[in-house]
């Protein structure tokens, strides 16, 4: 009965933690939404530069304070410490309509960027609640969370365009005061009725709390959670102008792509976790990380239309040129055939289509040699890069991140027991300045090819690194206690 009692607790807490992270991660990507209503409707006159530095500042405050986050929660337990950051993130959001400049609002959305470390403070004070068998899962769980973002995508433009109806300067000054009150009404929620919770006999001071980050451990998962977590973040922002330039969808259709693609990843979160109990969150981050490799490498293929050389004709043996037509060429009494080009009508298709034809190169009565070149060959390459077939293999790969997600906060409660709250803010850092940084160099990349899929290009280097990282320390475990394994099996052996 004590065990049931207690299970029922941490399902209460599970509940709780899930819902305060979901209310901050929408608040989180508010930004998204609100920045660029504001500029559109000109509202604000901000510089290109500008609206990138407002976008970004609240994920790069989110990310950087998750370490520090992690190391109360560990002290203090979490209902404090999540009680007390709902509430005071909700003071920016309430001064956010007061905000007349960019400096004011960099300023503003610097801190209430400070919901994004709820995901530190969930993490520590959710995996204390659970037994190991049930780590995944609730992490999982909890980590369903990261839905928020596409409530904010869904309901947050819908909003905006209703405020503004009467008043068209100022309507938008509701919604981050509705946001405000959402923290708030959550905040008191969490703090009456959370248990709090945390580790035992925790008598380790800040400097020994941190000696656990000179692991290599702690930043290979830092790389995993940059992949999974960072790329998800970047993408939630990156994909809707690629398609609106790739695939020239209009702004809520492009916004529907991304919203398909973020929330399946945060949903299927709490799978993973269950996946991660049930087979071993390594066997997991080897699906997860191979997945990204295929699927990041069909991604990269860009849509293309190419011409290029392709086979000509060459003469066999020395002679003159007798005759040209648009069909063959004769030399001396041997005709050579020239292959036309065929007008085939713009149709939309999966495969690249292939269109080949030759272009005569010699002229009437002309001496040629044996190999001389008569007719160059000319290819065309057409691939539409279906857009269809674009957005379920980006679905595909968000997919695979939401699993990966759960798995890589599988392994840190096993390895670093002690130090959830320390480890998991590191590795959510990190990962968090993957949604920061992911954009800009996507950004640089289409700058320096001007290829929209060049993005795809760095998360299949990154993921293939990741893997082989995981590979390599895999195989060296297992080469390590090979020895205890051979000497296991020799008593075994015997006995028989």
């Amino acid at each position: 009965m004590k065990n049931s009692n207690s299970l029922s607790q941490s399902h209460k807490i599970l509940v709780l933690n899930t819902l305060a992270f979901t209310v901050c991660f929408a608040c989180w990507t508010l930004n998204g939404v609100l920045v660029t209503f504001l500029v559109d409707n000109g509202i604000f006159k901000w510089s290109v530069v500008q609206v990138g530095w407002l976008l970004g500042i609240p994920i790069l405050t989110g990310s950087i304070m998750r370490l520090p986050i992690g190391i109360l929660t560990d002290k203090f337990g979490g209902k404090h410490v999540f009680s007390i950051l709902l509430l005071l993130c909700s003071i920016p959001l309430f001064l956010l309509p007061l905000a007349d400049s960019f400096f004011m609002f960099a300023l503003l959305s610097f801190l209430f960027g400070m919901v994004g470390t709820s995901f530190a403070v969930g993490i520590g004070f959710t995996s204390i609640w659970y037994p190991k068998e049930w780590q995944g899962r609730a992490l999982g769980i909890f980590g369903m969370g990261n839905a928020g973002a596409a409530i904010t995508t869904f309901l947050a433009p819908s909003l905006l365009n209703h405020f503004s109806i009467e008043d068209p300067e100022n309507g938008w000054k509701l919604l981050p005061i509705i946001y405000g009150a959402s923290l708030v009404i959550i905040g008191v929620v969490f703090l009456v009725f959370a248990k709090n919770k945390k580790i035992e006999n925790q008598t380790k001071t800040v400097s020994q709390m941190l000696q656990s980050l000179k692991s290599v451990r702690v930043w290979r998962f830092g790389a995993y959670y940059f992949l999974v977590f960072g790329c998800f973040v970047a993408y939630s922002q990156w994909l809707l102008p690629n398609f609106m330039n790739v695939y020239q969808t209009s702004l809520v259709m492009g916004g529907l792509f991304a919203t398909m693609f973020s929330l399946p990843s945060g949903v299927i979160r709490a799978f993973g976790g269950y996946l991660s109990d049930k087979f071993g969150a390594r066997k997991v981050m080897y699906w997860v990380l191979s997945s990204s490799v295929i699927l990041s490498a069909l991604l990269m293929v860009p849509k293309m239309d190419i011409t290029t050389t392709g086979p000509g004709v060459m003469a066999t043996k020395k002679g003159t040129i007798t005759a040209i037509s648009d069909s063959n060429v004769k030399i001396g009494e041997k005709d050579f055939l020239i292959a036309q080009k065929v007008e085939k009508p713009m149709e939309s298709s999966i495969f690249p289509v292939r269109t080949s034809w030759q272009q005569v190169v010699v002229t009437q009565n002309q001496e040629v040699k044996k190999k001389e070149l008569v007719a160059k060959g000319i290819t065309h390459i057409r691939f539409d890069a279906n857009m269809w077939v674009y957005l379920v293999l980006v679905i595909g790969i968000g997919i695979s991140w939401g699993i990966g997600k759960a798995a890589v906060y599988k392994h840190i409660p096993e390895y670093f027991p002690t130090e959830v709250g320390v480890v998991g803010g590191m590795v959510g850092m990190i990962g968090g300045l993957g949604g920061f940084f992911g954009p800009i160099i996507f950004g640089y990349l289409l700058t320096s090819t001007g290829v929209w899929s060049s993005s795809w290009i760095f998360v299949l280097l990154f993921s293939a690194i990741c893997l082989v990282w995981m590979h390599y320390t895999a195989t060296k475990i297992m080469n390590e206690k090979q020895p205890d394994l051979s000497k296991v099996m020799e008593r075994q052996s015997s006995r028989k």
